[in-house]
């Protein structure tokens, strides 16, 4: 087995609020669902993978109607989008209508570079305007 930079990335995430995190990520972000089960899915919890098609990375919500595994974000648990152009402002309208929360980030880095947004869970979403590398 060899890893290479092209191989797919998940983050997973346990969600408080699953019909309001997809939301943020779908209608706010504009990200599809690429595969959804419901609670009948191993371990017994709801999920839904969001990710443009062309992605080599996805996002999966993990309903978590008991609490069992609660979400515990900090101000430094970032997912970082590199746009490589100047934002626009009816998207971040759409994250904040789509539930999102427009923040100050912890490092004025961030501040500098693009704009910080809590998703409904409280996980920071950071949209820079730089291009990486």
């Amino acid at each position: 087995m060899t890893l290479n930079p092209s191989s797919h990335l998940r983050i997973a995430r346990p969600s408080r609020d699953f019909q309001r995190a997809e939301r943020f990520w779908t209608d706010g972000l504009g990200l599809q669902v690429l595969y959804r089960t419901g609670s009948e899915a191993d371990g017994g919890h709801a999920l839904v993978m969001l990710a443009w098609p062309e992605a080599t990375w996805h996002l999966e919500l993990v309903d978590d109607p008991h609490g069992e595994t609660p979400p515990s974000p900090t101000e430094e648990d970032l997912l970082v989008l590199y746009v490589g152009a100047p934002l626009r402002s009816d998207l971040i309208s759409r994250l904040v209508g789509a539930g999102g929360e427009l923040v100050a980030a912890r490092n004025p880095y961030w501040d500098r570079w693009g704009v910080t947004i809590k998703d409904p869970d409280g996980y920071r979403l950071v949209l820079s305007h730089r291009t990486w590398p």
